[in-house]
């Protein structure tokens, strides 16, 4: 494995999908919320613009079609890898809340009862690679 690698993060679901792209370092180059029907050519976009080494994607909910439907369209050197989403929606709602801190009379809100105003489900993408290489040390 090298140090300049990069993942495609995947955390699907019926409706729309979280996508990120972060390096082994943990430096995320993209993250975005995508509309099922369009998530595979979205990560087509991806595998032109980087040098994927792995795919890793959640193992709940619609992981099994999913990752049926992926293996079709990816590059066979691009293994798909599944990974314990297990309680990452609630830890995503967190991270949102650390990168974009709240604004204004947000701020009096308690931190549990803070809902993120947009999907998160690119940050459940970007914490499903975290486990990954949290996996391999």
């Amino acid at each position: 494995m090298s140090a300049n690698e990069v993942f495609l993060g995947f955390d699907p679901g019926r409706d729309k999908c979280g996508v990120a792209v972060v390096d082994r370092q943990g430096k995320i180059y993209e993250h975005r919320v995508v509309l099922a029907p369009e998530s595979v050519t979205y990560l087509g976009l991806l595998l032109e613009r980087y040098a994927i080494a792995r795919l890793i994607m959640g193992n709940q909910t619609t992981s099994k079609s999913w990752q049926s439907k992926l293996q079709e369209v990816l590059p066979k050197e691009i293994s798909i890898v599944l990974v314990d989403e297990r309680n990452s929606s609630l830890e995503a709602r967190d991270r949102y809340w650390q990168m974009y801190p709240p604004q204004g009379l947000k701020k009096l809100i308690p931190e549990g009862m803070r809902l993120p105003p947009v999907p998160i489900d690119d940050i459940v993408a970007i914490l499903l690679i975290e486990r990954y290489l949290a996996s391999l040390i």
